[in-house]
């Protein structure tokens, strides 16, 4: 096991990590920008190393001073947390090159993953699903037509080179295909220069499912159950939750076992999350499973599924990339019971969820226990500042069941008190107590659908 390690990273996950390495008897190197010098995270490590000025690009992305920092204080690897270069391919080569340890996958894995469109290409030779559609190069009218009606209504017709919603039309019936096609092509050609188009299932109502996978170097990968991360705004996570509500076994299974087909299929080393989109029935029940994409580092709510597996992942992360086999198989990884996370924002939803800075003059959080786990990377008295994302905490909760979750999600909420701030934390009481999310009827459209129709979420 690695004698000591430089964390890349700021904030609660870098607290994190460092919480971890202190169990183990890992040394830690904390890096730090000017606007982190009295940070939570820089008095935790055991030694701190300035970065540069404020801004990410003049400090926390700054690989090269990174490495210097690393080679100068012993450290013998790097920790990239998540966000800043965790997915930098460049970066983990750059670490092997350098003789120091990426706690991550290799570079391989991480530019495989990096393209989504090469990505799909790779998963669909490894026989993971994906979203039905057409995406080849045959554009005659009439042929297009059939694809469509052989992958069934509603379908969404996209711009090959689109962007921006345009060039898009979503098509309910058969009858509508041809005129909404035409309508596409000529938005098409005239927003890009090329009047290209591809054919896909639309999902009307998806939830959003994401598979926690490891992998050593030993040729070992499993997969650590699901995580439902549904409810969001503006494609940005708001609450987490493991296990997914009303998931069959069969399909936890099936998902779990594509998830690994993922991993093998770029030879991935380390923790990564193969995210899926479901599509949900009409009477709420899921439906098939599709592959999104596979995010190559720890996610920000891998506290869910440490709550429910009693493992630790950051422990588990360091163990792999020392070269040791993964601590558990497939059949001694076991669910007990549920978990879920809120993320606890500077910001205002009523005011369309503007980021908000200021000295956070009062901060009392509630006390931690085997049932409420806080990460954090800041204090009271502290500052959020406009340079990083403005989260303040993650709250995670565990119950014997969702209901008992819940419950104690809502009581959690309740006896958080920051001031000095304006924070999302009435926002997420609304949604813990709304009748859809307390029954599990969610989907990615959640949020904004109650906000249109009563709750004038922003």
């Amino acid at each position: 096991m690695f004698k000591k390690i430089l964390i890349a990273n700021r904030g609660e996950i870098a607290c994190r990590v460092i919480k971890t390495a202190r169990q183990l008897g890992i040394a830690t190197v904390a890096v730090y920008s000017d606007a982190d010098a009295d940070a939570r995270f820089v008095k935790l490590a055991d030694e701190a190393w300035r970065l540069g000025p404020a801004p990410a690009a003049e400090s926390y992305l700054k690989a090269d001073i990174i490495l210097d920092i690393a080679r100068a204080s012993g450290a013998e690897a790097i920790h990239p947390g998540y966000g800043f270069l965790s997915e930098n391919a460049e970066f983990a080569a750059a670490c092997a090159a350098a003789g120091i340890a990426f706690i991550g996958p290799p570079a391989s894995a991480i530019a495989a993953m990096g393209s989504k469109s090469a990505a799909k290409t790779l998963m669909e030779k490894a026989s993971v699903p994906l979203v039905p559609g057409y995406h080849g190069a045959e554009q005659q009218a009439e042929f297009l037509q059939q694809q469509a009606d052989h992958i069934g209504y509603p379908v969404l017709i996209k711009a090959s080179a689109g962007g921006g919603g345009k060039g898009m039309r979503i098509v309910e019936r058969s009858e509508d295909f041809a005129a909404a096609l035409a309508s596409c092509q000529r938005e098409a050609s005239a927003s890009f220069g090329d009047d290209k188009v591809l054919v896909e299932k639309y999902l009307t109502r998806p939830r959003h499912v994401e598979i926690q996978v490891f992998a050593d170097s030993h040729g070992q990968c499993v997969y650590l159950f699901e995580r439902d991360c549904s409810v969001q705004r503006r494609h940005q996570k708001v609450l987490e939750e493991a296990p997914a509500p009303h998931l069959p076994a069969v399909m936890r299974q099936a998902m779990g076992e594509a998830a690994c087909a993922a991993a093998r299929a770029v030879g991935y080393v380390g923790a990564g999350t193969v995210e899926f989109i479901v599509d949900v029935q009409a009477n709420g029940q899921p439906g098939g499973f599709y592959f999104m994409e596979m995010n190559t580092r720890l996610q920000v709510e891998h506290p869910v599924t440490e709550m429910i597996t009693g493992q630790d992942l950051v422990a588990w992360q360091l163990h792999v990339a020392a070269g040791q086999p993964l601590p558990l198989r497939q059949d001694e990884l076991k669910i007990h019971g549920h978990a879920i996370e809120a993320r606890i924002y500077a910001e205002d939803p009523d005011k369309g969820f503007l980021p908000a800075t200021g000295r956070l003059i009062h901060l009392h959080a509630p006390a931690e226990n085997a049932r409420v786990r806080i990460d954090t990377g800041v204090s009271e008295g502290d500052s959020i500042t406009p340079f990083y994302d403005p989260m303040i905490a993650k709250l995670i909760v565990w119950g014997e069941n969702r209901e008992a979750a819940l419950q104690q999600l809502d009581t959690a909420l309740a006896q958080y008190q920051i001031a000095g701030v304006s924070t999302n934390i009435a926002f997420l009481r609304r949604i813990v107590l709304h009748d859809s999310f307390a029954s599990s009827q969610v989907d990615t459209g959640l949020i904004a659908r109650q906000a249109w129709q009563s709750l004038k979420w922003w």
